[in-house]
């Protein structure tokens, strides 16, 4: 069964990239053509890169590593929110905060406060303080939640991350690059692919394309999970069992150098039937689910980037 079929590909509108005007050289051997102005990326190039990223999450989980999915623009974070809960790994969508990684020591005392407030706000505790005291550790317990709800159970630095937008994620790429923390990125046109191991060259803005990608690197989890549980004889721990599990040490191999899957033939003549018919009503469709969510094209391009905790 392939990991995503071309035509999949191609109806998640994975295939089109940003406005001429605004592209990085680098991605000039990942790009088909251009159409009224927007770059299209050749599919079958990024078919091979789905392929190798799904190789590397499934041996890596399977050799008990655990994944980390990022994105934190708003297209992603509820596909990513979800997906990393299905396969039973870590996230964070909401925003990334300096030293995440690089400082992870100090993160985890963040967690548990979380983790404190949490307990103390269950049993009851803190109806016990007075209204103007309850209601500050409340605002930072949400507040906490909010950033730090997808890694509270995360005991250990992951072993590979996921990314959804290498550009905005810029903290992320270099705080995993500083610790050998290899990385799958999502690199649209205007992104640099030599920013992480295992660029896959695609969409990054359109829902229906994130939540494809999402998918499959779920799916690669789950797969790794099952062939790692048939590995240990009489070990019948769940997916969800494995985060907490301290057996699960971080020797486990991370992202091993295995020799990319069989390419299975391209449907021929795809690209070019749905490039000849449809890329002007494609490109509007995508424009306007933009809209609709109240996201500029310039949207990612003037952030900031908080490095004061990057240690």
């Amino acid at each position: 069964m392939p990991v995503a079929t071309m035509r999949e590909l191609l109806e998640s509108g994975i295939h089109f990239g940003h406005q001429t005007r605004r592209w990085n050289p680098k991605m000039r051997k990942y790009i088909f053509g251009q159409r009224n102005g927007i770059y299209i990326i050749d599919l079958q190039k990024t078919v091979r890169q789905l392929r190798k990223a799904y190789q590397v999450v499934r041996d890596t989980v399977s050799n008990g590593g655990i994944i980390l999915f990022v994105g934190t623009k708003k297209q992603a974070q509820e596909p990513i929110a979800r997906e990393a809960e299905r396969c039973g790994m870590y996230y964070i969508n909401s925003r990334w905060l300096g030293g995440t990684l690089t400082n992870f020591q100090t993160v985890q005392r963040s967690v548990a406060r979380l983790l404190d407030l949490e307990e103390r706000d269950a049993n009851g505790k803190l109806d016990l303080l007075s209204k103007k005291e309850a209601a500050r550790l409340r605002k930072e317990k949400a507040r906490l939640d909010k950033n730090l709800r997808g890694i509270k159970e995360m005991r250990r630095l992951p072993n590979l991350v996921f990314i959804i937008d290498t550009k905005k994620e810029a903290i992320a790429v270099r705080e995993a690059e500083r610790l050998g923390i290899p990385c799958i990125g999502i690199v649209d046109t205007n992104a640099d692919p030599d920013a992480v191991p295992y660029p896959i060259a695609g969409n990054d803005d359109a829902i229906r394309a994130v939540n494809l990608f999402c998918r499959v690197i779920a799916d690669a989890a789950l797969e790794g999970a099952a062939q790692g549980e048939k590995a240990d004889v009489g070990d019948s721990r769940s997916v969800t069992r494995m985060k907490q599990d301290p057996r699960r040490t971080r020797d486990a191999e991370a992202a091993p150098q295995a020799d990319a899957a069989p390419e299975a033939p391209v449907e021929a003549g795809v690209v070019a039937e749905v490039l000849a018919a449809g890329v002007e009503a494609a490109v509007d469709d995508a424009e306007e689910e933009l809209e609709d969510m109240g996201i500029s094209e310039d949207d990612d391009q003037d952030e900031d980037l908080d490095e004061t905790l990057i240690r």
